[in-house]
């Protein structure tokens, strides 16, 4: 009563016959992909470059923030120390 009804499987053709074809192969623009190919990989190393020089920036920018913090806290407690005695 609940089920759902399924549609009927349909049967492909069992074997149909195209003719053969042939084409011709495409004119070239005579101009050498090569060129493009140098260009792409050299563009594609500088955005690493970029990438990993902004990464170690970043790195370097964070390792300072984390000293300062540490430094300013060591010598919030060195003033406090100084003021009790």
């Amino acid at each position: 009563m609940f089920r759902p009804k399924l549609p009927d499987v349909p049967t492909l053709p069992t074997s149909t016959v195209t003719p053969q074809q042939t084409q011709a192969p495409a004119p070239s623009a005579g101009r050498p992909v090569a060129p493009y190919v140098g260009i792409g990989a050299g563009a594609v190393a500088a955005v690493v470059v970029v990438g990993v020089v902004l990464t170690a920036l970043l790195a370097a920018v964070a390792v300072t923030a984390v000293s300062v913090a540490i430094a300013a806290v060591v010598l919030r407690s060195l003033v406090n120390g100084a003021d009790r005695r």
